[in-house]
């Protein structure tokens, strides 16, 4: 199953997923996708793969993205690997644009973690960011696009501490695990 997550800026989807990350390290069920992104490495923000735009382009038409998009004036891809991962019926987690959703959803066995806050809690931990002033922050909050009709959506709320947050990240991975399936394994007939 992949579990693309998503969710406003301020949320804390990079803390809690490196909290998970680590509280799941060597559990084979899981595999964290590492993206591939036309950002230097120096350049900070998640560990990814850095690869120039020509490289990328050159990989997306080899057919190496299971799934790619372009946002914020950069180019970002999920490698084709992880779909072995998921034939093997192991839960791919991957932050993913919630424009390619719908096409990752209509490809694959898809559960939507979307973290989230309360609105006055995001605008906080925008502003102790200290990137953007006021202005920028209400602006970025307004935008926050609804997720696509008819996935299947795992919330967490992410208003408390670190350690809460994660271990609602934790259960909904472990559901996830649960519920996965390898490809070509058809579910048992109901009985009765």
């Amino acid at each position: 199953m992949l579990v693309p997550v998503v969710g406003p800026s301020g949320a804390g989807k990079d803390t809690l997923m490196q909290a998970a990350r680590a509280r799941l390290a060597g559990d084979a069920r899981f595999v964290f996708a590492r993206r591939c992104i036309t950002r230097p490495a120096e350049a900070g923000g998640e560990d990814h793969l850095p690869m120039t735009e020509d490289a990328f382009l050159a990989a997306r038409d080899a057919g190496a993205f299971a799934l790619w998009w372009p946002a914020h004036g950069l180019f970002y891809g999920i490698p084709v690997a992880m779909e072995a991962d998921l034939a093997a019926g192991r839960v791919v987690v991957a932050n993913l644009s919630r424009a390619v959703l719908a096409e990752a959803a209509a490809r694959y066995p898809v559960r939507v973690l979307n973290i989230t806050a309360p609105l006055p809690v995001l605008a906080a931990r925008l502003e102790a960011r200290g990137r953007e002033d006021a202005a920028d922050i209400a602006a970025r909050l307004a935008r926050e696009a609804a997720l696509p009709a008819g996935l299947d959506i795992a919330t967490v709320l992410n208003d408390s501490t670190v350690a809460e947050g994660a271990a609602r990240v934790l259960a909904t991975l472990s559901q996830a695990a649960a519920d996965a399936r390898p490809a070509g394994r058809a579910r048992p007939a109901p009985t009765g």
